[in-house]
């Protein structure tokens, strides 16, 4: 049986779920993860990790090249709702990290203390927790030890909660959260760390023998006589399991959570699995607009007030020159223009001026019609004349047509195909050695006599012409040329002519 067909209402609700996905999508903020400069491998596999830690809003398979500049990324980024950057770069001593906020700022940078990659930390783990499905929603944020007064630590806040879709505690699905980020920040050593977490959640309150059979997991019982023995005696169990959960981690569900036994108002605990990567960041400075504004905050470079007064006050006057610099520019290039208008419109005046005094001019006008010559309007007057006054047409050798060519209004004669002659009416090439009569040159062909059909000998018997057939006429167009006596031919047009088969004779005669 064929699937049902939809009705109204599921096309209607299908088609509401999907204008509502798509405005979901453009309402979240997304983030492009590149390197600048060169970096070496594993700075290119961190880039990777950060990819998979801000997945499903991120470019996932972003190509860089080395002549993409910074204005390249912000002109693609309007477009397509990117409003973060997430810079990687290298120098001789450390690695840069960059935060930027689209479109106007502003931009932390960070040094890169001490980072693991994925591969690392699941290495290390005796049993890690990671699959494909974690990555299909967003992250949960979490931030430590933000709650200080200072004006860089209320920026750093303000800078990861952006990063992320903000979510309602009131109405999120626990179920679409698969994984959390951590970021603390110590008040000693001023620096970040960046942690990646799998979350899993498991019923608390439970014999560990009777989770591990609601977990489908069947432990090995073939050296147990009953399987009560199995729930009184905790055996065979992994050193994972055998946690102990506490207050710190035990919380009741407000819904239903997916796995075994994790029902709505019942106690479970939350457990963090790691799966990176790790990162150690020290904040160095606060910049305005895109890495090119006042620095706000340093942390190896401490002004005074006047100082930064002082350099504000430069600034304002390298803008302002650069300002009246560009207004000069501009004026120089209108007057520029008007100075060739005017030059122009004083050119054009002389010309006609010129052309008033002159009178008649002899220069001719490309765009006056094309004037017919006097001698033809003669020629078709007399030829008319003629008709009206003899009552015939007039012969075409009386009034020959001009031969002359017209002339293109541009004043250049029109292109005429050349005729190619034919072999008869070539000129023959004059001898410059004459011979004398009876002599011949070297390599000129004997002549032919004209009586016989065949070449050679009068004797000899040529090729049998059949009856109107042509025969190519010989050059020289002497005697040659004309019709053999005795012969019933006719002669045609260029040179051809066609023979009559002569009759038998009769036998003793010649």
């Amino acid at each position: 049986m064929g699937r049902p067909s939809k009705t109204k209402n599921q096309k209607k609700e299908r088609a509401a779920a999907l204008q509502h996905a798509q405005q979901e999508f453009g309402t979240v903020p997304h983030s492009f993860v590149f390197h600048r400069g060169r970096v070496g491998k594993n700075v290119r596999q961190l880039i990777t990790d950060v990819r998979k830690v801000m997945e499903p809003y991120t470019a996932r398979a972003l190509k860089v090249r080395k002549s993409n500049s910074l204005k390249d990324f912000v002109a693609v980024a309007g477009p397509l709702g990117v409003t973060h950057f997430l810079v990687f770069s290298k120098s001789s001593s450390s690695i840069n990290f960059k935060l930027f906020r689209l479109p106007g700022g502003p931009t932390l940078t960070f040094k890169v203390m001490q980072y693991s990659l994925i591969k690392d930390v699941v290495s290390s783990l005796k049993r890690h927790r990671m699959h494909e499905q974690q990555f299909t929603h967003h992250p949960l944020l979490v931030l430590s030890n933000f709650g200080l007064q200072q004006i860089q630590v209320k920026l750093m806040a303000s800078m990861f909660q952006n990063m992320f879709p903000s979510i309602n505690v009131h109405r999120v699905n626990l179920n679409s959260i698969k994984r959390c980020v951590l970021i603390s920040y110590n008040t000693e050593t001023q620096l970040l760390d960046f942690r990646h977490y799998s979350v899993k959640v498991v019923p608390v309150g439970v014999n560990k023998a009777v989770k591990k059979l609601l977990q489908e997991k069947f432990p090995n019982m073939s050296r147990l006589e009953d399987i009560s023995e199995l729930l009184v005696k905790d055996i065979n169990l992994s050193e994972s399991e055998a946690e102990q959960d506490g207050t710190h981690n035990v919380l009741e569900l407000p819904q239903a959570y997916a796995g075994r036994g994790n029902m709505k108002a019942q106690q479970s605990a939350v457990r963090l699995t790691e799966i990176g990567p790790r990162m150690t960041l020290q904040l160095i400075k606060v910049e305005e607009g895109l890495a090119q504004g006042n620095v706000l905050y340093h942390s190896f470079i401490h002004k005074m007030e006047a100082e930064v007064k002082e350099i504000l006050a430069r600034k304002e006057a390298r803008l302002q020159l650069k300002a009246e610099r560009r207004q000069k520019q501009e004026a120089d290039v209108e007057r520029k223009r008007r100075q060739r208008e005017a030059h122009r419109e004083k050119s054009l005046a002389g010309i006609r001026r010129k052309r008033q005094q002159d009178g008649d001019s002899d220069a001719e006008d490309p765009g006056a019609p094309e004037q017919q010559d006097a001698a033809e309007e003669s020629e078709e007057s007399d030829a008319e004349y003629y008709r009206q006054e003899v009552g015939e047409e007039p012969d075409k050798d009386l009034f020959p047509q001009r031969t002359k060519r017209k002339r293109s209004s541009s004043g250049a004669a029109p292109l005429r195909k050349r005729r190619r002659q034919s072999q008869t009416e070539r000129p023959a090439a004059p001898n410059p050695r004459p011979t004398a009569p009876g002599k011949r040159r070297k390599g000129e062909p004997a002549p032919r006599d004209p009586r016989h059909r065949g070449g050679g000998k009068p004797g000899a018997t040529g090729r049998k012409l059949h009856r109107k057939t042509e025969r190519p006429a010989r050059d020289g167009g002497g005697p040659s040329s004309s019709r053999p006596k005795g012969r019933g031919g006719k002669l045609l047009t260029k040179g051809k002519m066609i023979f009559r088969r002569p009759g038998r004779a009769k036998k003793g005669k010649r």
